[in-house]
């Protein structure tokens, strides 16, 4: 017998560039895993002696199972003194045990439930598949099947399933009696296609025979809803109707589908029939199930408000478009509602009308998660989509050291689940009950339509199991982005999960996952770096930001809402905390990242300022020399500045490519300003929206947000300061100053006119790089001119 090979430990991947370094412990870990291709070194594949031959789920670890499947019985006989029977079925293997549902008063029953018990953890050689009939104070024996491990037959796909067969139950003696079972008993792996639908041991503790077995553990892929975002141009309404014939209408509109309301802006005209022409957007999804609700009402008194008539459109009466042509108006009769029953809602018709033009556009990609993590940019219309460029497969293997979610039977523990998110497919593992080392080794396919894309893997603790009704519980995730990953490598790396709490930062575990991005046609994915990143509608009629966040939250409601209805459902937290939905309210330490970020990458600017100020000062007199010879040199034959600039850029790229990163991106603390930020801050990140906190404390932060606001008040005044005075230079607001300006700017001209280019050039580069010994330390005449000039700070209150 052969002993496996060791695996090696865990390489730790090192950051290149110092500003984003951080703790070991917070670091991504390099893993060579076998998988079922065989080891992974280095992202290629190494075959072994212990290298399986087929098999599609080749990025993860193979796992046996027992495969049970309990068909039906036939003849069973009667138990109780009725002469009737409750029979239900239980298949046992040392401490694990599955229960089908018990059948009241059936002889013939059918069940066809699968059950998987996991091989590595069967301490037992042989199967008990026993029939019992349910009763109110003990369960009575019917029959049972015994089966030895060892004659069990081995399925490998894509062998056709197994076709179950009768077997004749026998008593506790061991003798034949009446009645038989149908049943089919195999080993497999996870790629056998009973493994979603079972019952699995791994995924319930020992001797959990009744809330295991519920569908609230099973592995299932789910489909997000295809949206539609929904125009309604409001145009006008025609011979209105108010209660008092007196007045003329102060009317508006008020549109809703489902939860989602909108109203226009009130109308005070002079006659019955006011305009509007006000565009009103909502999100919709497929299959329509709520109506467009129109309602014309009249603003009678403050806060008072009378219905005068309303509209349905069932959404699957209104037009579709996938571009920019012009919708058909129509006009609609209002409907005056009667206070009856709605199911025998009696309505008059008279003579008012709404004009209105109502359009589904698919031309759009319906925003539903965070633009920065976006997993799918396609449009809604399908008629738009590109053929796709390639196909992304996730391998999901094992997490380790987590943290207990909860306490059970006087010790903490978690019953932890994965969520990964790309387009519209959320796939959900198996929950693996009681477990901090928990092992998945499922394996999922994605298309992929462009890599500007992200990949969001979420690990989550189940908390509806064993009569428990609360939130599940975040745990960690995990994002890559399809363009940093290489065709065909392999990625197999142990990834941090780092959670922010209100206390700080805190790794929850690792999550160690195989990542593979195969590309079908390499064109068409250098031709998407050509294409606008958002369907072409978003630059016709682009939407406004307020309205893009407004539509944002309504489609993460719809699509947690039809999420949440699958078997098992996924929660609505789940779905929130995948498409990061709080990501756009204010954090401090967000804001200091944001800000940090934007001077890391404007550092290159400011050292090239600070290389050119050496130069100038002559702080090393050889590198100032040269520099005057190559700038001499430029400026003589203007021709090689474009190729120079080019050729240092080429280079460089070429030199980066020694330092290129080999590993995806993952969470880091340093760039996120995590490591040490006060916990007054980490409150206000973690408060409801709108506040719960006491006033004292609201009043203590709004002041801190108003000097923070100050100072950057303070900036862009002065910004816009020296704006106004460029615009001053020919305004004649100060005459001497523009007439100076004006005079400058002849004598300028006749002199470029009359002398060339380059020697302009090149006595300009010189006097700015001229020695110190004949600079002055007072401001130039230029700069004291430009101070001098007006600004409108005089005219501001």
């Amino acid at each position: 017998m052969k002993v496996p090979e060791p695996m090696p430990p865990p390489k730790l991947v090192h950051m290149h560039s110092a500003s984003s370094s951080q703790p070991v412990d917070f670091a991504l870990k390099e893993t060579s895993p076998f998988l079922g291709g065989g080891r992974i070194v280095g992202g290629k594949v190494v075959k072994t002696d212990r290298t399986t031959a087929g098999g599609t789920y080749d990025l993860v670890e193979k796992m046996h199972f027992l495969f049970v499947r309990v068909v039906k019985a036939r003849e069973l006989p009667a138990m109780d003194v009725t002469g009737s029977l409750d029979p239900y079925v239980e298949v046992k293997i040392g401490n694990y045990k599955g229960i089908t549902k018990h059948i009241e008063k059936q002889q013939n029953p059918m069940w066809n439930v699968v059950f998987a018990f996991s091989r590595e953890r069967m301490q037992a050689s042989v199967l008990e598949v026993v029939v019992k009939d349910k009763d109110i104070l003990k369960d009575d024996f019917v029959g049972f099947v015994r089966f030895d491990l060892n004659e069990v037959p081995m399925r490998v796909p894509p062998d056709s399933p197994l076709a179950p067969e009768w077997y004749r139950l026998e008593d506790k003696k061991g003798e034949k009696i009446r009645g038989e079972l149908m049943l089919a008993v195999w080993i497999g792996t996870q790629a056998d296609e009973a493994f979603p639908d079972a019952w699995h041991s791994d995924a319930a503790s020992p001797l959990d025979s009744s809330a295991a077995a519920s569908a609230l553990i099973r592995s299932k892929v789910y489909q997000a809803p295809r949206l539609w975002y929904v125009r309604v141009n409001v145009v006008e309404a025609q011979d209105l109707i108010p209660s008092e014939k007196t007045r003329f209408p102060d009317a508006y509109v008020k549109a809703q589908i489902g939860n989602q309301v909108m109203r226009t802006k009130p109308v005070q005209s002079r006659n019955f029939n006011p305009l509007w022409n006000e565009d009103l957007f909502f999100v919709a999804a497929e299959p329509f199930e709520d109506h467009l609700v129109l309602t014309v009402e009249d603003r009678v008194a403050p806060g008072k408000d009378e219905v005068i008539g309303r509209v349905i459109i069932p959404l699957n009466m209104v037009e579709k478009r996938a571009d920019d042509r012009v919708i058909h108006s129509r006009w609609f009769n209002l409907e005056k509602p009667v206070l009856v029953d709605v199911d025998q809602l009696k309505k008059e018709k008279f003579s008012s009308k709404l004009h209105l033009r109502v359009c589904l556009d698919g031309g759009y990609h319906v925003l539903d998660e965070s633009t920065h993590y976006s997993s799918d940019l396609r449009p809604t219309a399908k008629q738009l989509w590109k053929p796709p460029i390639g196909v992304l497969e996730l391998g999901i293997l094992n997490a380790v050291g987590l943290h207990p979610m909860k306490t059970r039977d006087g010790k903490g523990t978690s019953d932890t689940y994965c969520v990964a998110k790309y387009g519209h497919k959320w796939i959900r593992t198996r929950t693996l009950v009681d477990n901090l080392f928990p092992k998945y080794n499922e394996q999922y396919t994605w298309e992929v339509f462009d890599p500007a894309t992200v990949l969001t893997v979420g690990i989550f603790d189940n908390s509806q199991l064993s009569g428990e009704k609360g939130k599940d519980v975040k745990i960690g995730k995990v994002r890559i982005r399809i363009s940093t990953l290489q065709t065909g490598r392999i990625y197999t790396h142990s990834y941090p999960l780092l959670v922010l709490h209100p206390t700080g930062v805190k790794k929850m575990g690792e999550l160690h996952l195989a990542l593979r991005f195969s590309c079908t046609s390499f064109a068409n994915m250098l031709y998407t770096y050509s294409r606008p990143l958002l369907p072409k509608m978003h630059y016709v009629r682009p939407f406004t930001v307020v309205q893009l966040d407004m539509l944002r939250h309504q489609a993460v409601n719809i699509v947690a809402t039809r999420l949440g209805r699958s078997e098992p459902p996924l929660r609505k937290e789940v779905v929130e905390y995948m498409s990061d939905v709080d990501s756009h309210l204010w954090s401090m330490r967000r804001s200091k990242a944001n800000f940090f970020r934007m001077m890391s990458v404007f550092a290159g600017i400011f050292s090239a300022g600070k290389w050119i100020g050496d130069i100038c000062t002559w702080r090393n007199p050889i590198t100032t020399v040269l520099v005057h010879l190559l700038y001499l040199m430029l400026v003589s034959f203007p021709e090689l500045i474009l190729p120079t600039v080019f050729l240092y850029m080429f280079l460089i790229g070429v030199w980066n490519f020694r330092f290129r990163p080999r590993y995806p991106p993952h969470m880091n603390t340093k760039i996120s300003q995590a490591e040490a930020v006060h916990p007054d801050e980490l409150d206000e990140e973690f408060d409801t929206f709108p506040t719960s906190r006491n006033p004292d404390l609201v009043r203590m932060r709004y002041d801190r947000l108003r000097s923070v606001a100050g100072r950057i008040q303070t900036v862009v005044g002065d910004v816009a300061t020296q704006g106004e005075r460029v615009h001053s230079l020919l305004s004649w607001r100060d005459p001497r100053a523009t007439a100076i300006f004006v005079t400058f700017c002849l004598v300028a001209a006749v002199v470029l006119y009359v002398t060339p280019f380059q020697v302009i050039a090149a006595l300009a580069g010189v006097y700015a790089m001229r020695h110190p010994r004949f600079r002055y330390r007072l401001p130039s005449v230029p700069v004291n001119f430009f101070r001098r000039l007006p600004a409108r700070t005089d005219s501001m209150l």
